[in-house]
């Protein structure tokens, strides 16, 4: 495509760590083992703080405008991540090309890179949710996949203004500033202070500190954002990612390590960066006001625009060209060599993506499974002179909306995610998605195998490209 102009675990024996997540195929599988052991930090129950909304102007922000909802990749939620279909009881066939789902008008959505659920918030800011419901991530007190949206009964009487999913747990972000989750909670993933294995319906969380105004999932720890600029986090501690200085192991016993799991949102105190000698030097009076998660890493943007990422470091992901985990916010040093400000960020399973004030996209770490990774952030020559819209980051797989045009990648195993249609699944380059040239997309979200657009039906070009677009009937 050429530019435009203008998991936790128990260990058997006492082995050297290696520098790599979970199997890329199982990456979803419920099999992953599991440490039981309780966390050390005391839990304190304290009155939880009197509910008042957020300020208009900030409740505006979290509108991205009403849109019609488009759905492609694996419809088969219990097949999703899985190598075979033991067990599955529905099978769909792929969607290779953007099909139109339900007919509702939705203001806001999310999945998540390792995710076979999903998300909607719809005009009068309720919460639905369909996938895969094998932990309680939908929220309905069940555990019975949901093929179309459903309303989250719990938080019929709130109003949703954002949400996140992590790979089986969802929270759900209210006008008041309050968090509520729900979905797997063996490492306080949930953060609603105890390790009960799952939450099925939505809780709020033990947070008692100002207005929550973000909320953001890794694969199994969670990260929200307070309206004063701090961020808490919670779940699992394994690479650093929760940002506490500590990976959070300890040996049970001679052959058994397990974790501290953090049950309860706990703030982010420390920011540093490392010069050229190898110093680590704090970071004074750090306001944060935007990150990203992937499975097992963060990146977050302060109010200066430097960006910090901290977790898993494996190939390159974090952008500090070495693949050391991180256990406390880094500044990612690139950034300020090239005299650029970081406007957004965004994260992926392995890779992480971040727009420059003069709009350049970059990526660091890796989106495939073969060749060089990247271990700062480089630019993608392909998308320079796009103005981005919206970006949706997936295992493998990105999907990014930009002047009226949406323009995806991801190398194979794909499973239609991209849209491309089914004579080109995967695409290893940018590559332009032609029957959604022209269309209006103000939102973009993927999951682990699938992706889902929210298009401007108000637009009459988009309108009439929607109309004759096929359905997907559940």
């Amino acid at each position: 495509m050429s530019s435009k102009r203008k998991p936790d675990g128990t260990k058997k024996a006492v082995k050297k760590r290696k520098n790599s997540e979970s199997n890329y195929d199982s990456d979803l599988s419920d099999e992953y083992p599991r440490a039981g052991e309780p966390s050390t930090r005391e839990v304190v129950v304290e009155e939880l703080r009197p509910m008042e909304k957020l300020p208009e102007e900030l409740l505006a922000v979290y509108d991205k405008g009403p849109g019609k909802l488009l759905i492609a990749g694996m419809v088969s939620w219990e097949m999703t991540g899985k190598r075979d279909s033991k067990g599955v009881t529905k099978i769909r066939p792929n969607l290779f090309t953007f099909h139109r789902f339900t007919g509702e008008t939705y203001r806001s959505m999310a999945s998540f890179c390792s995710a076979a659920h999903s998300v909607l918030i719809d005009e009068n800011w309720k919460a639905f949710t369909f996938g895969r419901n094998q932990l309680s991530q939908l929220g309905h007190g069940d555990t019975v996949t949901c093929e179309k949206p459903t309303q989250v009964a719990d938080l019929a009487d709130f109003n949703v203004i954002q949400a996140a999913c992590g790979r089986n747990h969802t929270l759900f972000l209210t006008d008041t500033g309050t968090v509520y989750a729900c979905g797997d909670n063996k490492s306080g993933q949930c953060g609603v202070g105890n390790k009960l294995p799952t939450i099925t319906s939505p809780t709020r969380i033990s947070y008692n500190g100002p207005p929550i105004i973000k909320v953001g999932c890794g694969a199994e720890f969670s990260v929200i954002l307070d309206i004063k600029g701090n961020l808490h986090t919670f779940g699992l501690p394994e690479y650093g990612q929760l940002g506490h200085n500590t990976d959070g192991r300890y040996f049970v016993n001679s052959t058994k390590m397990s974790f501290h799991f953090e049950t309860q949102p706990r703030k982010v105190l420390v920011y540093m960066e490392k010069n050229k000698e190898g110093h680590v030097l704090p970071i004074e009076n750090v306001n944060i006001i935007d990150f990203a998660c992937g499975n097992n890493h963060t990146v977050a943007i302060d109010s200066k625009n430097r960006a910090y990422s901290w977790g898993f470091g494996g190939i390159g992901r974090l952008g500090h060209a070495e693949q050391k985990d991180e256990m406390v916010p880094r500044l990612i040093k690139f950034f300020d060599t090239q005299n650029r400000k970081v406007m957004r960020v965004f994260c992926g399973s392995s890779y992480s993506l971040a727009i420059s004030d003069i709009g350049s996209l970059y990526l660091f770490g890796q989106n495939k499974k073969t060749g060089e990774a990247n271990m700062y952030p480089k630019p993608v020559q392909d998308l320079a002179g796009w103005n981005i819209t919206s970006i949706g980051t997936g295992y493998t797989s990105i999907v990014i909306s930009a002047d009226d045009s949406l323009i995806a990648w991801g190398a194979s195993p794909t499973y239609g995610e991209l849209g491309l249609g089914d004579l080109q699944k995967s695409s290893s380059t940018p590559k332009e998605v032609t029957r959604m040239e022209g269309m209006k997309i103000p939102m973009v979200a993927l999951g682990y195998s699938h992706s889902m657009l929210l298009v401007n039906t108000e637009h009459e070009k988009t309108k009439e490209k929607y109309d004759n677009l096929p359905e997907f009937v559940v």
